[in-house]
């Protein structure tokens, strides 16, 4: 970014002392849901514009269920670290049930009131007393919310690490490692994604800045409000040395690195671009035969990486 441009984004978004993160998602509230996870009552069709990084997620949470419940285990406990407004522990929950376990016990905290508000009044639609679901607002660098607990399935997806201070990564990996009795699934934002503003999507902003320097982003919204927020980017290597010293095996992969670039522009393409099903499906190829090649994770939308204890 040349010295003009950077000077052009700065007038537009005054320095400002970076946001509680749980503030920016507090006022994100009901349409950060639209933007992140959909439609509230269909949680299983993945219509988002994160639609083939929430399916490639899913697939391998979903295969971890039911390799569980081919063990014959009849309770699960599921953690959701950052869990938002608790969409990805519902849809694991549900699961779950359906898949025979007669004892759910799901945990979600994150450090948005708001957000954990939203968390506990899905919940509260479920209508099962197999299914417990326990929400706590609390921050993933302040330790453990549980005390010396386990569980079987831990999740830390989407934007929670890269909201998270460099210093405080070593000690929060190893907090999610040890909590983890048998699966730990972590996504980040990477180095080479294209650019979010994480609460919503781009067209909303009306400029931004994301500083690698100081991992930070400066956000200023069509509405007019200013954002600066902690933004730090990962890359594939230093994710998996952060994780690694503390689990008996890692796998990491990249998750969405073409279909994002591709993607159909309704504001731009005519519409029929929008429905060819074999381009689609050649993408799914392209993805899955890079998704584990070292010269493109970075490059990938996330990264995630899933652990073994």
């Amino acid at each position: 970014m040349n010295a003009h441009t950077k000077a052009r984004l700065h007038a537009a978004m005054p320095p400002l002392m970076p946001k509680h993160t749980g503030s920016v998602y507090d006022a994100a509230g009901r349409d950060y849901i639209a933007y992140a996870d959909g439609d509230e009552t269909k949680l299983f069709d993945f219509t988002t514009i994160h639609n083939f990084a929430d399916r490639e997620i899913w697939r391998r949470l979903d295969a971890t269920l039911m390799r569980l419940a081919a063990d014959g285990r009849k309770e699960i406990s599921i953690l959701d670290a950052g869990c938002g407004p608790g969409t990805w522990l519902r849809r694991m929950a549900l699961r779950a049930r359906s898949l025979g376990f007669t004892r759910v016990n799901a945990f979600g905290f994150d450090v948005s009131p708001g957000m954990i508000a939203l968390a506990r009044a899905a919940a509260a639609h479920i209508g099962d007393q197999a299914i417990r679901m326990n929400f706590a607002v609390h921050d993933l660098t302040q330790g453990p919310v549980f005390g010396t607990a386990e569980f079987d399935i831990t999740i830390c997806l989407y934007g929670v690490l890269n909201h998270l201070s460099v210093t405080t990564h070593r000690d929060v990996a190893a907090e999610l490692s040890r909590v983890t009795a048998d699966s730990l699934f972590v996504t980040v934002r990477a180095v080479g994604s294209q650019p979010t503003i994480y609460v919503d999507t781009l067209d909303k902003a009306s400029a931004f800045y994301q500083d690698n320097d100081c991992d930070t982003m400066q956000i200023a919204l069509a509405t007019g409000e200013h954002i600066d927020i902690a933004s730090h980017l990962f890359s594939g290597d230093e994710l998996k040395a952060l994780f690694q010293p503390h689990l008996s095996g890692t796998a990491m992969v990249g998750i969405d690195l073409f279909h994002s670039r591709f993607a159909a522009d309704t504001r731009w393409n005519p519409t029929a671009i929008a429905g060819q099903k074999d381009f689609d499906s050649e993408l799914d190829e392209l993805e899955h035969l890079y998704a584990s090649n070292p010269n493109f994770i970075n490059r990938a939308t996330h990264i995630l990486l899933i652990g073994e204890r």
